[in-house]
């Protein structure tokens, strides 16, 4: 009997343990279930900041680019309308320089005409010689 208890003994001790370590893998198990759902809920988490985040600055990309798109037209406009202006200045002032420089060239021409007029009619010499030429 003492056999036979003995047996008994180590048969539930081994069951016992067993059964032990059993529990201590369900825990085991548990934890390291635990510890991969966290892991998966802050890796989604961080997925969709990252994916907030880069809507954020791909919207604020987009805004920046259409502002300078349109400040660049405003100031091409600005120095297009500039420059019109200034070469229509530029023209005004070629075109009355040439009415001043045609005025003054006439008025040039027209003294030098009577000037030349009025030398021909008092230096005007007899076209037959006098008897003392000869």
């Amino acid at each position: 009997m003492k056999i036979t208890t003995f047996i008994i003994t180590l048969v539930s001790a081994t069951a016992l343990a067993a059964l032990g370590q059993e529990g201590a893998l369900q825990d085991v198990k548990q934890g390291a279930k635990k510890t991969g759902e966290t892991v998966k809920n802050g890796l989604e988490t961080a997925g969709k900041k990252t994916k907030e985040a880069a809507e954020t600055v791909g919207e604020k990309t987009k805004e920046t680019a259409k502002t300078v798109g349109r400040k660049t037209k405003e100031t091409a406009e600005t120095v297009g309308e500039k420059t019109k202006e200034t070469a229509q200045a530029v023209g005004q002032k070629t075109k009355e320089s040439a009415k001043t420089v045609h005025r003054k060239s006439k008025t040039a021409l027209n003294k030098a005409k009577a000037e030349t007029s009025g030398q021909k009619s008092t230096n005007q010499a007899p076209n037959t010689p006098s008897p003392t030429d000869r």
